[in-house]
């Protein structure tokens, strides 16, 4: 019977992960011109989601890494609210070229993608957006959710025009030679209750202090890992309702500091 139960509520997760209708809504409304794109990372084709902001100047890029999931409808429905925000926001499908059957296999195949492959993907996306958007403005930041966080905080010390690193609940930096490379301030946003990622988050405080480095992170009372796609479902709890209204709140402040 445990294990039935067990496979139901993991049925239940596997499809309001893949299917977010109600993500995909929220993009079909949106008056904002969202596109596909394609670039080169070495031999690769990269495909990645763009969305621009209604605005009448050149705008800064936010490259948004996605979670363990893959590039889901909500991820794409982040870019939105980005460009909602006033920048420019580009998600690269770091599984592109690839084929999976469900979201167990999508967690499968981005767990076993090469480190330097994803860094060279991201690389390779932050230099089209620099060199192949028009309306960029030249301003480049960084944001990443759950396994997207721990890449958003990692690819900090890896990019030196990064102009800030957004990490959602991801793991922390955790060796000195990587906070002493982080060339902007690293802004957390974490849940109360996931202890495995809060774990790493003393150590990194200790180091990027060390490096003289600039390092926020927020802890929101109550929420689980996961609240900003949490949060916004239909079915939401409080809790994780709340920290994601109150972390876009945040959020949209620090975007204006770009």
């Amino acid at each position: 019977m445990k294990r039935v139960l067990a496979a139901v509520a993991l049925s239940l997760f596997v499809q309001t992960v893949s299917a977010q209708d109600w993500a995909k809504a929220r993009l079909e409304k949106s008056s904002r011109h969202g596109e596909w794109v394609e670039y080169k990372s070495g031999d690769r084709t990269i495909k990645a989601f763009v969305v621009y902001p209604e605005r009448k100047d050149k705008a800064p890029v936010v490259l948004v890494i996605h979670e363990i999931f893959g590039l889901t409808d909500w991820v794409r429905g982040v870019c939105d609210q980005l460009a909602e925000s006033g920048v420019i926001a580009i998600a690269p499908d770091l599984l592109s070229g690839q084929t999976y059957a469900d979201i167990d296999g999508a967690r499968k195949a981005i767990s076993a993608l090469p480190k330097e492959q994803v860094k060279a993907d991201l690389n390779a996306t932050a230099d089209y957006a620099l060199t192949k958007i028009p309306a960029a403005n030249g301003t480049i930041a960084v944001c990443g959710f759950c396994w997207g966080g721990g890449w958003a905080f990692g690819y900090a010390s890896e990019n030196p025009k990064l102009k800030a690193a957004y990490s959602f609940y991801g793991v922390a930096v955790d060796n000195a030679a990587d906070a002493a490379k982080i060339p902007c301030p690293v802004y957390g946003f974490n849940a109360e209750n996931d202890e495995r990622v809060n774990a790493t988050i003393p150590k990194a405080e200790e180091l990027m202090k060390a490096a003289g480095k600039k390092y926020e992170p927020v802890i929101y009372k109550g929420a689980g890992h996961g609240f900003m796609r949490e949060g916004e479902m239909p079915t939401a709890n409080e809790a994780n309702k709340k920290a994601r209204d109150d972390a876009w709140i945040r959020w949209k402040a620090l975007l204006k500091q770009l």
